[in-house]
């Protein structure tokens, strides 16, 4: 017969001990699921506009919204799953991403191309500041993880809103 262990056996999962306070984790993973709502808005937008752009710049501004549009969809996901990693629920639902993002949503109504890039550049921009707002708490929270992921996001946005603005250029 076997021995009875006096231990209960358990089915949770063991507590996170990452180096990162539960309070910081928490405050982190608030951030990039804002980061993730405004990440996933601007696709939305961006994928939107590439179906929906015409006039003379069609196939220029049709190949750099699908450019854009792509590395939007590759970033999602190591924003969701960093905060998976800090221990928290990462958003998923049209619902969670309207109540988080800062950016509007795509205009029912297609706008004309060069509308289409400014209102993109503004959702660059957002999203620049979205992601530069994380960067106290990772910083105070000694998490490199999130600061790499932040300076990469970065990076694109600052970028991105650049090359979009060089457009509306006279």
């Amino acid at each position: 017969m076997a021995k009875k262990s006096k231990t209960p056996a358990t089915t949770s999962a063991p507590q996170i001990n990452i180096g990162i306070s539960e309070k910081d984790r928490k405050a982190i993973a608030d951030g990039l699921s804002k980061l993730l709502a405004d990440t996933y808005t601007l696709y939305l937008t961006t994928h939107n506009f590439h179906w929906n752009v015409t006039g003379p710049m069609f196939n220029t501004l049709h190949a750099m919204f699908m450019t854009q549009y792509t590395e939007l969809w590759n970033a999602v996901d190591p924003i969701a799953e960093r905060i998976r990693s800090l221990g928290h629920a990462a958003p998923g639902s049209y619902g969670q991403f309207g109540a988080l993002a800062s950016i509007k949503d795509a205009p029912a109504t297609p706008p004309k191309a060069l509308d289409m890039v400014r209102i993109l550049v503004t959702g660059h921009e957002a999203v620049a500041r979205t992601a530069r707002s994380i960067f106290p708490l990772a910083d105070k929270a000694g998490d490199e993880p999130t600061a790499d992921l932040l300076t990469q996001r970065l990076t694109v946005h600052e970028q991105t809103a650049w090359m979009l603005r060089s457009l509306l250029e006279e």
